[in-house]
């Protein structure tokens, strides 16, 4: 069995060059890979693009990748809570697609299956079908999109073994799993790296096969986005 374990964050991004396409798990700041983005960040790896379904804030995940100047494109389903994004936005400095959140996600399984592309009503009448092929099917509509095409995928499990094979923790799994599959290098970051053998085969969320390289990351922060306190 293949051992895919590296020593930290900066060998697993290596290959990692300007211009690339980048996945990048999460939702909000829940589940992200922040040992990868502080790496890239620190190296200075600039003209991404990057699919994820957020851009995290301003201090924080994709927001820092942002505030280096380092995203070139942004595909992402909501981008409220970054306030450098919206002005790199209004200034033209950001290329941005904004992507129905179902679809961003089917757009990432079509790739992990091996499909060219999808069919879906979301969107149909939209700006967001401007340009885009529309098929009827049954008397309804459907907008043709395109399958991800990513040189990399960066996602953060809660445990996974030297295989590769990951879980996931609880709403932490969200965009991870889709995203893990549909990379032509998927690369893993972990609270808690196990030996083979370890890990329940019935609780295994991404399996092993996906995933190219792993590691145990360090100092997460696991911030609360939005903190909300009942009065008294």
């Amino acid at each position: 069995m293949i051992n895919k374990v590296v020593t930290n964050a900066g060998a697993a991004i290596a290959g990692i060059t300007d211009g690339m396409t980048l996945m990048l798990g999460g939702f909000g700041l829940c589940g992200i890979p922040e040992n990868c983005i502080r790496e890239i960040v620190a190296r200075g790896i600039s003209g991404l693009t990057c699919i994820s379904n957020n851009a995290g804030v301003d201090d924080f995940g994709i927001g820092l990748m942002l505030r280096k100047r380092q995203v070139k494109k942004m595909i992402a389903s909501y981008v409220g809570e970054n306030a450098e994004f919206e002005r790199q936005l209004l200034t033209g400095e950001l290329e941005v697609e904004l992507v129905p959140q179902g679809t961003l996600a089917t757009r990432c399984m079509a790739a992990g299956y091996g499909m060219p592309a999808i069919f879906t009503p979301a969107g149909v009448g939209t700006e967001v079908a401007e340009g885009k092929e529309v098929r009827n099917f049954g008397g309804k509509d459907y907008l043709m999109e395109m399958a991800f095409d990513a040189d990399f995928a960066i996602v953060k499990a809660w445990k996974g073994d030297t295989a590769g094979n990951l879980v996931y923790r609880q709403t932490a799994r969200n965009f991870n799993p889709v995203m893990a599959m549909a990379g032509k290098i998927t690369i893993a970051e972990v609270e808690e790296l196990v030996p083979v053998g370890a890990l329940d085969p019935d609780h295994i969320h991404t399996p092993g096969i996906y995933v190219h390289r792993i590691f145990q990351g360090t100092n997460y922060e696991k911030r609360i986005e939005q903190r909300t306190v009942r009065g008294h």
